[in-house]
């Protein structure tokens, strides 16, 4: 933890919810809470970790980065 008021504190959780927003949030009609909570789990599973490439990762998925960096530790 850093000091009270550090900026970046928050800067991976908050930019996470910005792109899920304008990727699904913003695009989907939720019925109830069930479905919110189905969707969620599906966008982040089924897509955001298996095939939305990520820039800080070197425009891999954290799927395909994780499988990669496990093979260089072996």
């Amino acid at each position: 933890m850093s000091r009270k008021g550090n900026c970046w504190d928050n800067a991976v959780a908050e930019s996470f919810f910005k792109i899920y927003k304008s990727e699904k949030a913003y695009h989907c009609k939720f019925r109830d809470e069930a479905d919110v909570l189905h969707k969620t789990f599906e966008y982040i599973e089924c897509y955001y970790n298996r095939k939305r490439k990520h820039g800080t990762l070197g425009y891999l998925t954290p799927v395909e980065f994780e499988k990669h960096f496990n093979k260089r530790a072996a």
